[in-house]
Parts: C-alpha cells; structure tokens; sequence
C-alpha cells in the first residue's frame, strides 16, 4: 500500500507541481516551523520546570534549524541522486 503511494506520488509529480503555488510552500514551511517550536517549548518546560528557560530554547530552535533547514536544501540541490 504504501509503496503503491509512493509511485501514484511519483506519477502526479508533475500535476503536484503545477497545482501547489510557492506562496503554499512558504507558508507550510513557516506552520511545520512554528509547530516544530512548540513541541520544543513544551519539551522544555517539562524537562527545565521553567518557562522562562523554555521559551529561550525554543527562540534559539527556531533560528538555528531554519538556517541548518536552508543550508540543507542547498546541498541536496547539489546532489543529482533522485533527479532526472
């Protein structure tokens, strides 16, 4: 079943690609973000007991994985692997 996902995936690539506006990506990217900050806060606060210390984790989260997500990218483009 799932493999047979992953292939009907594959063959709707192109219709994906042309039915999803960048402006969509942007905005999933900042929600998956801001979901992945929250999950850290709370993680936080139950290890820490201190908000305070939580918060301040989950801001440096927040910037720190965005710029690793970015760098990330960027070196899969490089990689041919996958592509046609």
């Amino acid at each position: 079943m799932i493999i047979e996902q992953i292939i009907e995936n594959k063959a709707n690539y192109n219709v994906d690609k042309r039915s999803e506006k960048p402006i969509r990506s942007v905005v999933k990217s900042i929600s998956w973000r801001v979901v992945g900050t929250i999950d850290t806060i709370l993680i936080s606060w139950v290890i820490t007991g201190e908000v305070k210390t939580a918060f301040s984790i989950g801001a440096i989260e927040l910037g720190t994985k965005m710029i690793l997500y970015f760098f990330h990218e960027r070196a899969w483009n490089n990689i041919k692997w996958g592509k046609k």
